[in-house]
């Protein structure tokens, strides 16, 4: 039996780290459902969820197959541990917080599926600010590279606009499939 790996994708500045951690904690208990922890070349920074290592550190994971997924994003190099292929080989289904770039080089995939975590741009641009973590210059061309994934190919997109609870419900509605709710808890678009 095999599992699914689900990439949970957006903008900076969207809640992917936000969205994620309520929907884990409306799936407590749910064995089935794992949410993967990245490594990221990066210090951990207020709202953010990774685990810190160096590029050293990562590049010798890489090398001796400790990474099952990787990539760079904004300048630093981004992984997933080997160990959560184990537990898509087992049937479970792993979410990853992933990036919108690596996931649209991945061929289509019968164990891969997209959610895309998305706001409006007013609201991106403010939360940016908020973050504290980008320059205004930095700011100006993350907001302008989101032009580039628009039509982006997704099973799913959650627009985190509203309530935190909402859009949290949303995803643990599509990670559960719950009849009736999982569909209406997205916005289509073609894969």
């Amino acid at each position: 039996m095999s599992g699914l790996w689900v990439f949970i994708c957006g903008p900076s500045g969207s809640g992917k780290d936000s969205v994620i951690d309520a929907a884990r904690q409306a799936l407590v208990g749910r064995s089935d459902i794992v949410f993967a922890r990245r490594m990221v070349t990066r210090p951990v920074q207020p709202g953010s969820d990774h685990d810190p290592v160096t590029a050293p550190v990562l590049a010798e994971l890489l090398r001796t197959g400790g990474l099952c997924w990787h990539w760079q994003a904004h300048g630093f190099c981004y992984g997933i541990a080997s160990h959560y292929a184990d537990a898509v080989r087992a049937g479970c289904l792993v979410v990853v917080n992933g990036s919108r770039a690596h996931v649209n080089s991945l061929p289509p995939s019968s164990d891969l599926r997209v959610v895309q975590i998305s706001t409006d741009p007013e609201r991106l641009a403010i939360r940016l600010v908020q973050r504290g973590r980008d320059s205004d210059a930095a700011i100006v061309e993350r907001l302008a590279r989101n032009a580039t994934f628009s039509g982006m190919p997704a099973d799913c997109v959650i627009v985190n606009d509203g309530a935190l609870q909402v859009a949290g419900q949303r995803l643990a509605d599509y990670l559960t499939g719950s009849a009736g709710t999982a569909e209406a808890a997205c916005f289509r678009t073609p894969m």
